[in-house]
């Protein structure tokens, strides 16, 4: 079953056809290789024969023996030999092809074929091999279904669905999930054999991690503190406090590897009075709730974390960079910036009380700007409700209709 992620298509639809690389990212399962074929059914829409599409899969035994930059210069030459039209290049997974650089700048140099190239490493271009291509790529970062694809692609209208809702909420949205029947015992298996792939192929194998009990403890750490400030030094002071020997190095080099492999974002705080980025105490949300929930457990007293996270990875999908804000002793849940737009959001379960709304609402009335400032929470019937200039919405309606260029 073929999935269109139209929002993505969006984004790489101008870069077709010019010489450029087309990089695309994101964690294991979020559906890369869909969306490479995607783009391979809609080259075909307009015109291309199949013999000048070139699609090679590394997760696929068929291609295991293209291991180095060489063998992948070998492979291509030979199947484009004979093809003189336009040819089209696609890789699944490039990091698993050993220095890939060298022959992907050497296609791009001789103009051999349109390039495209997934990964799941954030670090994919960080070498100093990503030189040679320094400059030639854009970046495509692919996330998990936001809920306005999930109800696309689960056959409901746009509406305000709770029950809908709650099993987004409670799994995610990898598009792997559609092939399967919605209960815990079924999905949370999926979901984590999905997430020990990534912690055992991506980093243990990769950064020849001994302590697999420790990374896991540290993940499970953070699972469970998403929203919370968070440092290498307090992780590492509370498994001391379990008997658990660590130190805060590793701790810090192990978030670097859930973010590097997009289990995690880090998210840093911005001083709004200072108007700078603070060093410390960043905040950490996931890039899958349903990953989350295999491991700990669904727990419904987490709803206000598990809302925050999911409005932070819906401002990411929609092209955001997002901070933390912090104004002297007051917090902002989210200050989300694109190009020449501006937006704070505020995000709250229920404003049930005069309490919960001087606590959501205050920091906001002391930001001394004119960008827009918004309130979401899961109350009904309230969209677009002024409150003393700052705008409340519900939280699915903002999901499914706030306009996407907002």
């Amino acid at each position: 079953m073929l999935i269109n992620r139209n929002i993505y298509w969006t984004e790489i639809k101008p870069f077709i056809d010019k010489p450029v690389i087309k990089v695309i990212t994101g964690m294991r399962r979020v559906g890369k290789s869909y969306f490479l074929r995607q783009i391979i059914e809609e080259l075909k829409l307009k015109g291309i024969a199949p013999e000048q599409i070139l699609y090679i899969d590394k997760e696929d035994l068929k291609y295991d023996s293209i291991r180095t930059y060489q063998d992948l210069n070998s492979y291509v030459k030979k199947e484009f030999k004979d093809i003189t039209a336009k040819r089209y290049l696609l890789i699944d997974e490039i990091q698993e092809i050993e220095n890939w650089e060298k022959t992907i700048s050497s296609l791009l140099k001789t103009d051999s074929a349109d390039i495209y190239i997934t990964g799941s490493n954030a670090h994919l271009l960080s070498s100093e091999l990503s030189t040679l291509i320094s400059g030639r790529f854009v970046d495509i970062q692919i996330y998990p279904l936001g809920y306005s694809e999930y109800v696309t692609f689960r056959g409901k209208d746009f509406t305000s669905d709770k029950t809908e809702f709650e099993a987004f909420l409670r799994y995610g949205g990898l598009p792997g999930l559609f092939h399967f029947e919605k209960t815990d015992e079924v999905v949370f298996q999926y979901l984590s054999s999905v997430f020990n792939t990534i912690l055992l192929k991506d980093i243990v194998k990769r950064y020849s991690i001994r302590n697999i009990s420790l990374l896991e403890r540290v993940s499970a750490f953070v699972f469970d503190n998403i929203g919370n400030l968070l440092t290498a030094n307090n992780i590492s002071n509370y498994l001391k406090s379990q008997k658990i020997q660590t130190y805060s190095d590793t701790v810090q080099i192990y978030l670097g590897y859930f973010v590097s492999t997009f289990i995690a974002h880090k998210v840093p705080r911005y001083d709004l009075k200072g108007k700078r980025i603070l060093s410390i105490n960043e905040k950490y949300y996931l890039n899958d709730l349903g990953i989350r929930h295999s491991i700990l457990g669904y727990r419904s007293a987490d709803i206000s974390q598990i809302l925050e996270n999911v409005v932070y990875l819906e401002l990411l999908r929609r092209g955001y960079s997002v901070n933390v804000g912090v104004l002297v002793d007051k917090e902002i849940d989210f200050i989300a910036t694109k190009q020449n737009k501006k937006i704070y959001i505020q995000v709250a379960y229920i404003l049930g009380s005069d309490k919960t709304v001087e606590r959501e609402f205050s920091p906001l009335l002391d930001i001394d700007d004119n960008y827009p400032k918004y309130v979401l929470s899961m109350d009904d019937n309230i969209w677009g409700n002024d409150y003393k200039g700052i705008i409340r919405l519900n939280l699915i309606d903002f999901l499914l209709k706030f306009p996407t260029d907002a």
